[in-house]
Parts: C-alpha cells; structure tokens; sequence
C-alpha cells in the first residue's frame, strides 16, 4: 500500500495555504457582512492555477487527479477560507471533457483554464422539482437551429460571477420516454450573451454569503451547438460530475473539520475558568477528541472516494458516503468548536459564528443527507426503493 504522504500533494497543500495567509480572517468577515463575492480571492486562486488543476494539459491546465482538487479545497477550508465561490470551476467542466465534442472541447477548456472564462453555474435545481432531479420543468425545444428555453432554475450559486453554464432542461415530455432518467439534455449556454435576451438573475440573500441565485428563462435561444453530447443523455451525463461535487465538497468539510478543531483545541488551552484550563476538564475534551475521530474516518473515505474516480471505477456509493460522514463530522467539529467557545463563539471577530453557519449547509446541500442515506439503502444494502 502506498504511503499517505506519497500521495497527499503535500506540495500542493503547502502553497494553497501560504496563498490563503493573504486572505485572513478579517477579509472573510467584510466580505459575510456585505455578502460580497470574495473576487481577490478568486483571482489569486486562478493565477496561481489551482482552479485549472483537474483540467487536462494539452487544454492549458495541470491535468491532475481528483485527489489534487480535493487537497487544494480542503487546505481553503482549513485555513478559514471557504471554496464555495468557486469550487464548480474544477467539477463542472467535466461534463464537457467527458462529453463534449472536439470543437466544444478546443473552444471552452483553454478559455476556462486561463481564467479568461468562468463556468461556475450549474442549472439544476427547480422552485417545484428540488432534488427530484427527474422530475425539472425546464424545457428546451429544437427550433430550426435554435434550442428554445422556458423555465426557472433556483440556488443557482455564482451565477452572477459566471461567463457560462452548465444547463439542464427537458428536451423530451416525461410521458414520452421509456426511462424516468431519459429526455433531459445537458446544454452550455452563454450567460453573458443571454443575459437580458431570455435570462433573468435575482440574488437570493441566504444566512451565509454563497452568491447564489435564482435563474429565469424566458424563450431563450441559443444555437444548438450549445447541446452536449446527444440530446436526452444528458442525465447520465452530469453524473460523473455530481460524484465528482461530492468528494470534494466532502473535502471542503474535512477542511472545516480541521480548522474548528484546531480552533477549538487553542481556546481551550488558553481559556480559564475556576482556576484551571477549561480544555482540563473532560466536558470539553470528550466532544473534541469524539468529533477529531470522525473527521479522521471521514477523511479516508473521502481518500477512497476519489481514488476510485481517478482510477474510473464506479464510485457513487463511496462518493456518496463521504459527503455524508465529512459532513457530518464536520458539523459536530462546529458544534464542539462553538459550545467551547460559550459566548465568545458568537462574536464575529472570532469566526467561529461564519464557519458554523457555512459548514451547517453541507447537511442540505449538494444533495440532503437523507438522500444519501436513501441511496445507500436501496443501491447499496438492496432494501426496497423509498421514493
């Protein structure tokens, strides 16, 4: 077996850290007050080429596995930071690695790789649908050689910070197909085109800053060059790409896990009550050590989970199961973390508040908890299907 310190990027983990040392604490809490998009941060990242890392080289990334992704999103989380503004940059160009055609390929994958364009939006959620992915509304009919697009997305995160996305609509009736997951197509569309001409964006002011939106599409047009791979695949298509979200927002809570950790560690060390150190009594050590050792299983899982999509194995049950433990792991580190700090863990300076709130999301999103577990027993232990 090989070493964990062979193929842990250290290298990799050490200049993602040295980066985030200039985007401290104080830059995190402005940017949460005002729910500003963190736009230096970003910027950096993609000069120093972490957002092109999984892009293949002869696309003008680093073409690394998925393991390095995971790495570089978990040093953001760790140092305080979060990748939300911009983690969809490294999973959602998959979709057109995978599946797009040689002409989509040459023209979108430099450009992204570069930073000259941002595909950071993933349009698929509904206002009715939810994680019923099955079930979305949103159509796309052939019109000539036009597609034209009716219909509304929701928490479509970036979306105001994104030259392109990656869209899914209904190119077929649901009653029309043989298959529940057949007649949706996967579509790249130009939102800085379409803005204005069919695309409408609202922010939508959510407890953390996510910069997410909600989308309108009325009577879009776009080429039918913009279609990905063959029309009504497209559910098949973003898969991969789903799994991929996973293991590394997985990451990102494995991230969390070591920063409230750490945080809750050093406060209580330093804090004194009665006389003593608090972190001397087994109240508050026990939650720490309990939620250190569940971020440490998690993180493994995490490591199994990628390791299976690098090497094209199938790997949805293990993509699955990291993002259920990292994520919650790493609400119990935030629960530990906070409950240590007492009052002080509520006091913005301290970030303590910021994090809790922002990992608390990874119970919901990309996908619920429960949904994960009703996976679990149906594809995995065989149990009958739920839903």
């Amino acid at each position: 077996m090989t070493h964990e310190k062979e193929t842990d990027f250290q290298d990799i983990r050490v200049a993602v850290r040295a980066l985030c040392e200039g985007f401290p604490g104080p830059y995190w809490r402005e940017l949460d007050r005002e729910r500003a998009y963190p736009t230096a941060f970003v910027q950096a990242l993609t000069e120093a080429g972490y957002l092109a890392a999984l892009i293949p080289e002869q696309y003008g990334g680093s073409g690394l596995p998925l393991a390095a992704g995971a790495a570089i999103l978990e040093e953001i989380h760790a140092s305080g930071g979060n990748g939300a503004a911009c983690h969809a940059q490294m999973y959602t160009m998959g979709t057109i690695l995978r599946h797009g055609s040689t002409e989509q390929k040459d023209r979108y994958l430099p450009e992204i790789a570069a930073g000259r364009l941002r595909l950071q939006a993933f349009g698929v959620t509904e206002p009715t649908s939810g994680t019923d992915t099955l079930s979305l509304a949103t159509t796309a009919v052939l019109d000539g050689d036009e597609y034209v697009v009716n219909g509304q997305k929701v928490w479509t995160s970036r979306a105001e910070h994104s030259d392109l996305m990656l869209l899914l609509a209904r190119t077929t009736a649901k009653d029309q197909v043989k298959k529940r997951s057949e007649g949706l197509s996967v579509f790249l569309v130009d939102l800085k085109e379409a803005l204005g001409k069919g695309v409408t964006i609202r922010p939508i002011r959510a407890m953390i800053n996510h910069a997410t939106t909600e989308v309108f599409f009325d009577d879009l047009r776009i080429p039918a060059e913009s279609l990905i791979g063959e029309a009504d695949k497209g559910f098949r298509y973003i898969l991969d790409g789903m799994n991929a979200e996973r293991v590394l927002i997985a990451a990102e809570c494995i991230g969390d896990c070591r920063w409230f950790t750490e945080k809750a560690v050093a406060y209580a060390g330093e804090r004194k009550v009665f006389g003593r150190p608090i972190g001397q009594n087994q109240g508050i050590q026990f939650p720490i050590a309990r939620a250190y050792a569940q971020s440490q299983a998690a993180a493994l899982m995490v490591r199994r989970a990628a390791a299976l999509f690098d090497s094209g194995e199938p790997c949805g049950a293990e993509a699955n199961m990291a993002k259920l433990l990292a994520g919650d792991a790493s609400w119990a580190a935030a629960e530990c973390c906070l409950q240590t700090h007492g009052g002080y863990g509520f006091a913005e300076e301290y970030d303590v508040e910021r994090k809790f709130r922002e990992t608390r999301l990874y119970q919901v999103a990309p996908i619920s908890t429960n949904l994960i577990l009703a996976y679990l027993a149906e594809h995995v232990l065989g149990l009958p299907r739920s839903y």
